[in-house]
């Protein structure tokens, strides 16, 4: 078997750039106020992308030199035609891998100019979100300077559905709710499932956060949404005791970790006392302790769909911020697997015969731990797609890749769930 090492050197430069460069931008990040005193620039260029099928209004209306005044908040509004709906309003900035996209799903966006940015909407036809019901930016936390939020997609006259919590990906460092939002529509198309897309505190210090925060931290973000959503289940036409869990990438693995990791939620915090790596999920509902809603969701949570992530200790040792290797062992699904006798959690997993960061060595090793617990496994390689091909973005060549591979293979998964769930 390959060592799955480079590919892993490989993954930590890419979310470290990633980091780098996707920092938040709009009127409520943290570093606008240092950005705004450093600039020498003035006014900053503004591009207004080609729309197709429905249009954006302005206010203030931009100038005749397509430029805004540093500091200047501008509302977009978005209008759809006839036969269509708002998919998003969004600016993009560069980065270092193409665009880098700030989106609202709601019709108005408002957002400070701090540097140059391509503004845009991007329209789908309306048959294509006819389906759901969409609440966004539910909050469930606000453990730092980021407010913690999902969105949940309800078929029409959802009642009592299980529910398919996904985790988005970008190296633990980027991205948010909104990039799985075309996985979201496919999985609830048949109208059996609910969908529930949430965001978590980035890696490190790249929210802002004085403290940085650990693997852990995000993995207790990840118990405390699905802890919300759960609470919250029937307001969402969804059952509490019938849980999935799906991620791509760094979503990957915070959702095998959210599926194979219950037995580590506690009070007793990670690393605080030596050998002691408990998850304490960053919501708790009213009146209850961790511990209670473990024992909640060891029964809840049925089944997950890890896509193209990190599974091992090996892979996860470079995002620990020199915590001791215990640290990667407690945040690493592999090394925990529970026995099925003990507690049933089929997996479904894919990954891309061409993904340049994820071997398929590590996910191999993955089905083969989960295989010898005795856990039901699917293990599908996804013929000629890269990486990330189940993100969706207001960008046609990430929306034709995700027709071309995630609509095919969100089918397979949500028939997955249909039967596990």
């Amino acid at each position: 078997m390959k060592s799955t090492l480079p590919a892993i050197a490989l993954l930590i430069a890419t979310a470290t750039a990633m980091a780098q460069e996707t920092k938040p931008t709009d009127e409520s990040a943290p570093l606008l106020s240092a950005t705004l005193a450093t600039t020498d620039k003035e006014s900053f260029k503004v591009t207004l992308d080609p729309i197709e099928n429905g249009s954006i209004e302005l206010q203030p209306p931009l100038s005749d030199d397509g430029a805004y005044e540093l500091g200047t908040v501008v509302t977009v509004h978005a209008k759809p035609a006839e036969g269509y709906s708002l998919d998003s309003i969004y600016y993009s900035v560069p980065g270092r891998w193409g665009a880098m996209y700030h989106e609202s799903l709601t019709d108005e966006f408002k957002f400070t100019i701090d540097q140059e940015k391509h503004i845009g909407a991007s329209f789908i036809e309306a048959d294509a979100v006819a389906h759901f019901d969409l609440r966004h930016n539910i909050v469930y936390a606000i453990p730092g300077k980021k407010e913690l939020k999902y969105d949940v997609y309800s078929p029409k006259g959802a009642k009592d559905l299980p529910i398919v919590v996904i985790i988005h990906g970008g190296g633990w460092s980027s991205n948010d709710e909104d990039i799985m939002r075309g996985l979201a529509r496919e999985l609830t198309k048949d109208g059996t499932l609910v969908a529930c897309s949430i965001d978590y505190r980035w890696i490190g210090d790249n929210d802002g956060d004085e403290k940085p925060n650990s693997m852990a931290n995000l993995i207790e973000d990840v118990f405390g949404a699905i802890a919300h959503i759960m609470e919250h289940a029937a307001q969402y036409g969804g059952d509490a005791s019938r849980i999935g869990v799906t991620g791509d990438s760094a979503g990957g693995h915070l959702s095998a970790a959210a599926s194979i990791l219950i037995e580590q939620i506690g009070s007793g915090g990670s690393g605080v006392r030596e050998g002691i790596y408990h998850f304490k999920p960053t919501y708790l509902p009213g009146g209850k302790s961790a511990e209670d809603v473990r024992q909640q969701m060891l029964t809840s949570i049925k089944a997950a769909a890890p896509s193209y992530g990190v599974f091992a200790a090996e892979g996860l040792k470079g995002f620990q911020r020199g915590m001791s290797g215990q640290a990667a062992e407690a945040t690493a699904p592999q090394s925990h697997i529970p026995d099925s006798s003990v507690r049933s959690v089929p997996q479904y997993l894919t990954r891309g015969t061409k993904d340049f960061l994820i071997r398929d060595d590590g996910v191999a090793a993955f089905l083969e731990a989960l295989q010898s617990k005795g856990q039901t496994v699917i293990y599908d390689q996804v013929e000629g797609a890269g990486h990330a091909f189940f993100d969706w973005k207001p960008n046609n060549e990430v929306k034709a890749t995700f027709a071309k591979y995630g609509v095919p293979y969100a089918a397979k998964m949500r028939a997955f769930f249909e039967d596990h769930l």
